[in-house]
């Protein structure tokens, strides 16, 4: 991990181990809930892991915080500004791909914006949300594929395409160029003990 992955994933740690803990939960029991074994709690808490989006979705849902809660500190101002670069970058490629988390709201119902780059060849699998997540996104560069529970969508430069988050889906970029776009998702009810089932 380099540097700022490093002192990300030592946030999220902590952020973590403060909510399990003011909930006065066990590693196990925050294992449970989010249907992940204690040992990934562990090494998420320590800092000593890389999580994919999907376990951090499934810890943050358990908490009942949504994933921006997890890589932002609790703000007492209504008004949150994240500048140019500051984002969360939660997923990178080997061919220098990325998934930053820009922007988001507390929960119950959590709104994230991301910012996506995927270099040429990459893909990012996401595997279904929580039910009634919607996801909305534009492309800004580049071409795109999206595949929604196993339907292709061939997006260009300027195309938008709204779905339901809650079944499988994937982001791929098949041309030459860097693919660019922009990232919404709605989750409703985080929190609310619906998500649980639908987890494990």
């Amino acid at each position: 991990m380099d540097k700022s992955t490093s002192a990300l994933a030592a946030a999220i740690g902590g952020r973590v181990r403060q909510e399990r803990q003011a909930r006065g939960w066990t590693l196990d029991q925050l294992a449970d809930a989010a249907g992940v074994s204690r040992r990934m709690v562990v090494n998420v808490e320590q800092g000593a892991a890389n999580p994919s989006v999907g376990t951090l979705l499934r810890i943050s849902d358990a908490l009942g915080i949504g994933l921006p809660a997890l890589v932002d500190s609790p703000r007492p101002k209504p008004v949150s500004v994240t500048r140019s670069g500051e984002g969360a970058a939660l997923w990178s490629s080997a061919a220098g791909g990325r998934g930053v988390l820009v922007a988001g709201t507390g929960s119950p119902d959590v709104v994230e914006l991301w910012d996506w780059t995927l270099a040429s060849g990459d893909e990012h699998k996401s595997e279904a949300h929580a039910a009634g997540t919607k996801e909305l996104l534009q492309v800004r560069q580049g071409s795109l594929t999206v595949v929604v529970a196993d339907e292709a969508f061939a997006l260009e430069a300027g195309d938008a395409l709204s779905f339901p988050g809650d079944v499988e889906h994937s982001y791929s970029n098949a041309g030459p160029e860097p693919a660019a776009f922009a990232l919404a998702v709605f989750e409703p009810g985080v929190g609310s003990g619906h998500h649980k089932e639908e987890l494990s």
